[in-house]
């Protein structure tokens, strides 16, 4: 029997985490870890607690198909858009429920991250790597 080595171990984990995504379209899961391999916090794409998710039909882009989808020019993170998500994603989420500060600390999600959140991520002075799975669909 081979053990799994760090990264493939809470790469498994951040994908348990993403079956309580509140999206119709994509389940994330993030998982942050400090340098000791414990891990810090947890996150999943889904609205704020008490909102209506997407499950429950609460999301402009989750009410459409994703024929309806590709015939318009939308953004899913413009308000004003008619494929507008509410959503927060796994790695933002996964930072605002850290308990405490972040340092020195590797973030594993199971799908790369957008480029906003891959900015955010980039500049937040406590994350220094981001392994994630290959990429399955389109946010």
């Amino acid at each position: 029997m081979t053990r799994l080595d760090w990264d493939s171990y809470f790469l498994q984990i951040a994908e348990t985490v993403s079956l309580r995504a509140d999206c119709k379209r994509r389940q994330v899961g993030a998982v942050i870890v400090d340098s000791d391999h414990r891990i810090v916090s947890t996150g999943y794409n889904g609205t704020r607690s008490g909102d209506i998710g997407c499950l429950d039909g609460g999301c402009p882009r989750g009410n459409l198909s994703y024929e309806e989808l590709e015939g318009l020019v939308t953004s899913y993170d413009d308000p004003n858009s008619i494929g507008f998500c509410i959503s927060t994603h796994a790695e933002t989420n996964a930072i605002f429920n850290a308990p405490r500060k972040i340092e020195n600390a590797t973030i594993y999600i199971t799908d790369p991250p957008c480029l906003r959140c891959a900015k955010e991520l980039h500049n937040h002075p406590g994350i220094e790597r981001v392994i994630h799975a290959p990429c399955t669909n389109n946010r």
